[in-house]
């Protein structure tokens, strides 16, 4: 299953959205779609249900 999800990014503060696997919890890094700064991704489910969802800026 697939959700999308919408939160703010954390460099331009802009609306965007993801499309997440929501059979496996993760971390990744992927860009964002207006600024293209590296974001870094953490999601948790459990029972096919977002619990836990942080997107941070990946200092460089």
């Amino acid at each position: 299953m697939i959700l999308e999800h919408f939160f703010q990014c954390p460099y331009c503060w802009e609306e965007i959205s993801m499309i997440l696997d929501m059979s496996v919890s993760e971390t990744y890094i992927e860009d964002c779609e207006v600024c293209c700064n590296p974001i870094q991704l953490t999601t948790n489910f459990e029972n096919n249900e977002l619990i836990a969802f942080e997107a941070k800026n990946i200092e460089q």
